[in-house]
Order: C-alpha cells, then structure tokens, then sequence
C-alpha cells in the first residue's frame, strides 16, 4: 500500500467508527428487542383507605409509529388530586419515551401533529408493558387536554394516543 494513502484510510476508519457511535446512542437498536414490564396497583386502591376515586376520562390507544395498545383513564382522588392510568399497555422500548397530554386531537395513521399546540410532559415512561400510573400536576385543565400520546422525544413522534372520552 502507498504510504500517501495511509493517513487517508485512518481518517476513513476514524470517520466511520465515530458514525457508527453516533447512531447507536441516537437510534438504540438494541431496543426493539427488549421490554421493560411495570406493574402498579391503581390509584383507587389508595383511595379506598380514606375516600373515593372518581374516574373523569377513559381512552383507547391506537398506533402511529409503533404498534401501541392499551387504555387509559384519567382518576379524581377524594383529595383532589388528579392521576392517569395506563392499563394493559403494549408498545415498543424506544430512547426518551414519554407519557404526554396534548390539546391535539388524535390522528388515524400519523402522530406528528401532537406536539403543535401545548402538552403537558407526564414524565419518562415508566415502561413500555403493563400497568402505570402518572401524576398530573395541580392546575392542569383536563378539559383543554383531551389526548394522551406515548412520545418520543428524541425523534418527535407519537408511538401511540389516546382520545380522552369525558365522563359525566
């Protein structure tokens, strides 16, 4: 080999092996093949010791992105405090998933429209199989909010939502 053409095959090698980190930590391939189970009793198990639950909102989720399924329920604790739901939730692992409320209506095919108005971030998902409950801050108008998106942050794309149907 020519030694002019060295320095070039190390700038290549170097090019690429930096290309190639910098892929995985943005894309995580590895997670499509892993699940994270969470489990969490509702929040009407703690409302029983001191008082009622009152459910205000339920949901379906369909899918955008990834397959998404599940449904979801927005809880009034006899506190006051309000709590979403998250049950029998099946979606896929991704990088910096969150549980969302948006004042976006739910699109049939596509996602991309739920970060166009406001949103209210939940939080990281906790995972992305089973039974979760997320706090939803004080103040928050459950009437402006009426969908709920797993989101993903790194890509700004729903993996899947939920119309929130108000309950009288």
């Amino acid at each position: 080999m020519c030694r002019n053409k060295r320095p070039l095959l190390w700038i290549t090698t170097a090019v690429v092996v930096v290309a190639a980190a910098v892929g995985l930590y943005l894309f995580q391939p590895w997670r499509l093949f892993t699940t994270n189970r969470v489990d969490e009793a509702p929040p009407a198990a703690a409302a029983q010791q001191g008082g009622s639950a009152k459910e205000l909102a339920t949901g379906a989720f369909v899918s955008h992105e990834h397959e998404t399924s599940g449904t979801v329920e927005v809880i009034r604790l006899a506190d006051g405090k309000a709590t979403l739901r998250l049950t029998d939730l099946r979606t896929s692992d991704g990088p910096a998933l969150h549980v969302w409320l948006s004042d976006q209506p739910v699109q049939q095919g596509g996602g991309g429209n739920l970060d166009d108005g406001k949103h209210v971030d939940l939080g990281d998902l906790k995972g992305n199989e089973g039974n979760q409950n997320y706090a939803i801050p004080a103040g928050t108008d459950l009437n402006k909010f009426s969908t709920v998106t797993i989101w993903c942050e790194r890509f700004s794309v729903s993996f899947g939502a939920a119309d929130l149907e108000q309950r009288v």
